[in-house]
C-alpha cells in the first residue's frame, strides 16, 4: 500500500501541537525538524519550527526560520512569528513590513470567543496583529501610527490589555469605560451559535473600519477623547482626531501628534515620525474581499448568506438587535432539524413575509397555509440533498413536510412518523412544546455567558482606569479606582504592585512600603516592580530590608535587572557609588530599554560630580522612553547644578508636562526661577506645589523662603509656624525663623530658634553662630544709635 503522505504531515503536526500545549518545546521542535524535511517547501512547517525556535528562547533561529516566507507576507504564522523575532532584534521596520504585506490573510480575522478547553485558533486575528503592530511602531518611534494599531487592536477585541498598556505608554487620554463596554460586535460573537461563527455577519469588521458607523452612536463617546470644556492639562489630547478614528474617518497627523509631542515625545533626535497621515484604515480591505469564504460545506455558506439580510433588506445583525439578541435563533441547530428548513433559504417567492427571520414552529405554521403547493415542492427538491445528510437511514424517501419540521425539533420523532402517515396538519396544542421548550437551554447560556462577559467588562474597566490614571499620574483617582475592586481582586501582586506604585509617586513611602511588601508575601519569585520597592527602602533608609531584597531577588533571576537594581541602590545607601555604578550598567546591558536603571545610573554619576557622565546617562534612558520623567528631572538637576539655569529650567518644565501632579518637579521650576532673581513667578510655582501637596515640608520651606525675599513678613511668619509642626526636628526650618525674628527685632525668639538649630545640626554651628552674633552687633549698633 502507498504511503499517504498527507497523512504523515497531519500526525507530525499533531504530535507538535500537542508538545507545544504541553510545554515540551524541546520535543516539539524535533518534531518541527522532522516535518521541515519531511515537506521542506510547506508554509506550515516552517511556521512550527519558527515558532518552536520562539517559544524555547532562540530568537535568532525563530527569524531566520520565518524570513524566507515571513517576510513576503505568503503566510501569516510565519509572518507572525518573523515580526516577534523582529521586535525582539529591534528590527522594527522588517517586522512592520512582513506584518503589512501579509494583511489579507488576516485583516477580516475575528477569533475572539473561540478558544476553549477542547478548541483552538493557531493563527493571529486581526486584534492580535494590531497589538504587534502598535509595539513594531513604538519601537520605531513612531507613536502616531503606535497609537493608530493599539486603537484597532482594542476596538476588535477590548480585552488585548497589551494593547492597552501601550496606548497608556503612549501618553494619550483615554476614556476607558467607554472601551469596556457591550460593543455590537461582541453581542454577534455572543449571540451566533458555535457553528455559524466562522461566517456570521457583522461579526468582522466592514470595510469602513473595525466599528459600523451606525454603532458608534451606540458606544455613547470617544474612549479616546476629553471634552474641550475642561479646564486642566488633559484638554490638550481632547482632540475629535481619535473620535473621527472611531468612526472610521481619516484624520492628518497634525490634529492628533502635536498633542502627543507636547505630552511626552520632547526626546532627543532619535525619534523620527514619517508618516503624513494617520492611517486610520490599517484594517480595512476592499469592500468585495474583506470577507474569507469560511471552511464549510456550500450548503452551509449558501445559508449564511441568505441570512445576511432580512425581508425589509437590511443587515440581519443590525445594532439593535445585537443589544437583545433573539430569544430562540435557531441558526445552528441542525442536530435536530430534519430538512433544515428553519436556518436554509426560504423558497425563492420573493412575496413570502419575514420568512428569513422566523424564531418558532408557530410563526412558520401561521406562514405554511398561505404557501402554494408548487413553493413547497420546489423547497423540497432544492433540499433534498441536505434531507439525506441529516436524516436517518429509515426516513430517506419521505418528503420533507412543515409538520415533520416542527415535530423533529420537539423530539417527538414518533409522532413525526404518525403525522406523515396521516398527511394532516399538526394541532394547535402540539405547538406550543415545540416553539417554547428547546429555546430555553440555549437562551438560559446565552444570558449566562452576556452576564459573565459584562462582569469581564466591568472588572477591566475598574483595572483599566485605575492604570491609566497611574499612567498619567493622577495617583489618588488611581487608588481610588484600585481600592473599587472586590477584596479577591484587589488581594493579588498586579494590583499592590501598582497601589505601591502610586503611593511611591506621591512620597509616601512608608505606605508603598507596606503594599510591596505584602507583593512578596503573595508572590515571592516576584521581580516585576521590584527596583521601585528597592528605591522605596532607600528613601526610608532601611539598610537592613534593601540588602535582604537585593539577596532574594538575586536568587530569584540574577539576570533580571531589577534585581541589579536593588543591589545597586543597597550599595548606593551604603555610598559605594562605584560599586552600585557597576551594578545599574550590569542591570542596562541586561535590558537596553530598562529607562530606570539608566535614570539610577544617572544618579550615581551625579553623586559622583561627573557630570558629563551622568547627562548621556540620563539621555540613554530617555531613548528607552521618552515619557521617563524621572531622566528628564535628572538633566535638570544636572544642568541647574552646572550653571546652565535656562536648561534646568526647560528640562525642568519637560518633565512637570508628563507628571503635572509631582510636587517636587514643580519645586524645581520655581528653585530654577528663584536663582535667575525671578521670585515672583518662583513664588506662583511654591503656591502651586504646596497645593499638589499640602504635606510637603521642601514646597513651604520654600515659599516662606522666597516671602522673606519678597519683605512679605507676614506670611512667611504664618508659613513658618506651619512648617515647624510639620516638622519640628528639621534645622534649617528653625534657622529660617531665627532670621525673620531677627529682622523683625524679635531678639528673645531670634535667640531661641538659632539655639534649636545649633542643636538639631552641629555640623553647620559656623553659620549658626555667625548669625547669632550679628544679632548682637545689631543690638549694639541700635544702643549706639539711641
Amino acid at each position: 500500500m502507498a504511503l499517504s503522505t498527507g497523512h504523515v504531515a497531519s500526525q507530525l503536526r499533531h504530535l507538535i501541537y500537542y508538545h507545544l500545549d504541553n510545554n515540551l518545546i524541546r520535543n516539539a521542535l524535533f518534531l518541527a525538524g522532522r516535518l521541515l524535511a519531511y515537506e521542506p517547501r510547506s508554509f506550515e512547517a516552517q511556521y512550527l519550527i519558527s515558532l518552536c525556535h520562539l517559544h524555547n528562547g532562540e530568537v535568532k533561529a525563530a527569524m531566520e526560520c520565518s524570513q524566507n516566507t515571513g517576510s513576503r507576507g505568503l503566510h501569516l504564522g510565519c509572518a507572525y512569528v518573523f515580526a516577534q523575532a523582529c521586535l525582539d532584534l529591534g528590527k522594527h521596520l522588517d517586522g512592520i513590513t512582513a506584518l503589512e504585506r501579509s494583511k489579507s490573510t488576516w485583516a477580516s480575522k475575528n477569533n475572539w470567543n473561540k478558544h476553549s478547553e477542547t478548541s483552538r485558533q493557531h493563527l493571529p486575528d486581526a486584534a492580535a496583529v494590531y497589538c504587534l503592530l502598535g509595539k513594531l511602531w513604538q519601537g520605531h518611534k513612531d507613536l502616531n501610527k503606535a497609537v493608530d494599531c493599539y486603537v484597532d487592536s482594542l476596538k476588535l477585541n477590548p480585552f488585548m490589555w497589551d494593547a492597552f498598556l501601550g496606548l497608556c505608554s503612549t501618553g494619550v487620554n483615554i476614556r476607558v469605560p467607554n472601551i469596556y463596554q457591550l460593543s455590537p460586535e461582541l453581542m454577534s460573537i455572543i449571540s451566533a451559535s458555535p457553528d455559524d461563527l466562522d461566517s456570521v455577519p457583522g461579526v468582522f469588521p466592514p470595510a469602513e473600519g473595525p466599528f459600523p458607523a451606525q454603532a458608534t452612536g451606540h458606544l455613547g463617546g470617544d474612549p479616546f477623547m476629553v471634552p474641550a470644556a475642561r479646564g486642566d492639562a488633559d484638554s490638550t489630547y481632547g482632540s475629535s482626531a481619535l473620535w473621527e478614528k472611531f468612526n472610521g474617518s481619516s484624520v492628518s497627523v497634525a490634529t492628533v501628534a502635536a498633542p502627543v509631542i507636547h505630552e511626552g515625545m520632547e526626546t532627543p533626535s532619535g525619534q523620527s515620525s514619517g508618516s503624513e497621515e494617520f492611517r486610520i484604515a490599517n484594517g480595512v480591505t476592499d469592500p468585495d474581499s474583506a470577507w474569507e469564504p469560511p471552511l464549510a460545506p456550500a450548503r452551509r455558506n449558501r445559508t449564511i448568506q441568505s441570512m445576511s439580510m432580512d425581508h425589509t433588506g437590511q443587515p440581519l445583525l443590525r445594532c439593535d438587535q445585537l443589544v437583545e439578541p433573539p430569544p430562540a435563533p435557531r441558526f445552528g441547530d441542525r442536530k435536530r432539524t430534519v430538512s433544515g428548513q428553519v436556518a436554509h433559504p426560504i423558497p425563492p417567492q420573493p412575496t413570502e413575509p419575514g420568512a428569513p427571520q422566523r424564531r418558532s414552529v408557530r410563526l412558520f405554521n401561521q406562514i405554511k397555509p398561505t404557501t402554494s403547493k408548487l413553493s413547497t415542492a420546489t423547497l423540497t427538491g432544492r433540499d433534498g440533498r441536505e434531507v439525506k445528510k441529516v436524516r436517518s437511514a429509515h426516513a430517506k424517501g419521505r418528503p420533507a413536510t412543515t409538520s415533520t419540521v416542527g415535530r423533529v425539533v420537539s423530539g417527538n420523532r414518533k409522532h413525526v412518523e404518525s403525522a406523515d402517515n396521516d398527511g394532516k396538519e399538526p394541532r394547535a396544542t402540539s405547538i406550543p412544546s415545540t416553539s417554547s421548550v428547546p429555546p430555553l437551554p440555549r437562551n438560559a447560556e446565552r444570558t449566562k455567558e452576556l452576564e459573565a462577559l459584562n462582569w469581564l467588562l466591568g472588572l477591566f474597566t475598574k483595572l483599566a482606569s485605575g492604570y491609566s490614571a497611574l499612567s498619567r499620574y493622577k495617583c489618588p483617582e488611581a487608588v481610588q479606582h484600585f481600592n473599587s475592586l472586590s477584596q479577591g481582586q484587589r488581594e493579588t501582586p498586579w494590583v499592590l504592585a501598582q497601589l505601591g506604585r502610586a503611593h511611591f509617586e506621591q512620597a509616601m513611602y512608608a505606605e508603598a512600603a507596606q503594599y510591596f511588601s505584602r507583593v512578596q508575601t503573595l508572590a515571592p519569585s516576584r521581580v516585576e516592580d521590584m527596583e521601585i520597592y528597592s528605591t522605596v527602602l532607600w528613601h526610608l533608609k532601611n539598610d537592613v530590608e534593601l540588602a535582604y531584597l537585593a539577596h532574594q531577588l538575586l536568587e530569584i533571576d540574577r539576570l533580571s535587572p531589577q534585581a541589579w537594581c536593588a543591589i545597586g541602590n543597597s550599595f548606593s545607601h551604603q555610598r559605594d557609588h562605584d560599586q552600585a555604578l557597576k551594578c545599574f550598567k550590569r542591570a542596562t546591558m541586561l535590558d537596553p530599554e530598562f529607562a530606570y536603571a539608566f535614570t539610577l545610573q544617572g544618579h550615581e554619576y551625579v553623586a559622583n560630580e561627573e557630570y558629563d557622565k551622568a547627562l548621556d546617562a540620563y539621555r540613554h534612558g530617555i531613548n528607552a522612553e521618552n515619557r521617563h520623567y524621572n531622566a528628564w528631572y535628572g538633566l535638570g538637576t544636572v544642568y541647574d547644578r552646572m550653571g546652565k539655569l535656562d536648561f534646568a529650567e526647560q528640562h525642568f518644565r519637560n518633565a512637570a508636562s508628563i507628571n503635572p501632579t509631582n510636587a517636587v518637579l514643580t519645586c524645581c521650576i520655581g528653585l530654577v526661577l528663584e536663582k535667575m532673581d525671578n521670585s515672583k513667578n518662583a513664588l506662583i510655582y511654591y503656591e502651586r506645589a504646596c497645593s499638589l501637596a499640602p504635606h510637603s515640608v521642601l514646597a513651604r520651606f520654600r515659599k516662606a523662603r522666597v516671602l522673606m525675599k519678597l519683605r512679605d513678613y507676614k506670611f512667611a511668619l504664618a508659613e513658618l509656624k506651619v512648617l515647624k509642626d510639620m516638622a519640628p526636628d528639621e534645622a534649617n526650618v528653625h534657622y529660617l525663623l531665627g532670621k525673620l525674628y531677627k529682622v523683625l527685632h524679635d531678639k528673645g525668639n531670634a535667640i531661641k530658634h538659632f539655639t534649636a538649630a545649633l542643636n538639631l545640626d552641629p555640623k553647620a554651628a559656623q553659620y549658626i553662630k555667625d548669625a547669632m552674633e550679628s544679632l548682637d552687633d545689631d543690638d549694639m549698633e541700635d544702643d549706639d544709635m539711641a
